[in-house]
């Protein structure tokens, strides 16, 4: 594997690192109702683990409230016990045809429990940078002891992935304080 490849790789693994940190968060409410709460939450439907966002129409018609409108009636007992099921702590109304799920204002104690949360998930996606980098650098170690590159151009190549590894643990850091913003705003209203 030439080492612009290997680069290329690796700058790929860890956007895709920081674009899963970012999904995450999105699953973390913040006082808004937001269909990406819920549209991921896995529903067991017919035998098989379906994501929600398959199952139903999904709608915020107010600030802190989500509808969530089954394309199949028989769906909204499974949907509900998913919702149940999964950590979004709310329990669904269930009017036969729809459900709906009215979140409460964020109080100062959910807002720190859901900062422990985004702070930890934020470091797990720095945990993985590094990894990626640990597998480049093992790469690049084997590259020159089969001789494919000279110590030169592995110490070059090692710089390089520190760079990119160090631009994204900054992403990281970032996007965690954009979420820590998001509290801030909410609790400040």
């Amino acid at each position: 594997m030439p080492v612009n490849a290997l680069l290329a790789d690796t700058k790929n693994k860890m956007d895709k690192a920081i674009q899963h940190l970012a999904s995450d968060f999105s699953g973390i409410r913040t006082g808004k109702a937001s269909p990406s709460l819920v549209e991921n939450i896995m529903v067991e439907y017919y035998g098989a683990s379906t994501r929600l966002r398959d199952l139903a129409g999904i709608s915020s018609p107010e600030a802190r409230q989500i509808l969530i409108q089954p394309w199949d009636a028989t769906a909204i007992e499974p949907i509900e016990k998913g919702i149940l099921k999964s950590s979004l702590g709310i329990t669904p109304q269930n009017d036969g045809k729809s459900i709906r799920l009215i979140f409460p204002e964020l109080t100062q104690d959910r807002r720190e429990e859901l900062d422990k949360v985004a702070k930890k998930l934020a470091e797990d996606a720095k945990v993985t940078i590094r990894n990626i980098r640990r597998d480049a650098n093992e790469k690049l170690k084997s590259m020159e002891k089969s001789g494919e590159i000279t110590e030169d151009d592995r110490f070059k190549a090692e710089k390089l992935v520190q760079n990119t590894t160090d631009e994204h643990i900054r992403k990281a850091d970032e996007a965690l304080k954009e979420k820590e913003k998001d509290y801030d705003n909410i609790m400040s209203r």
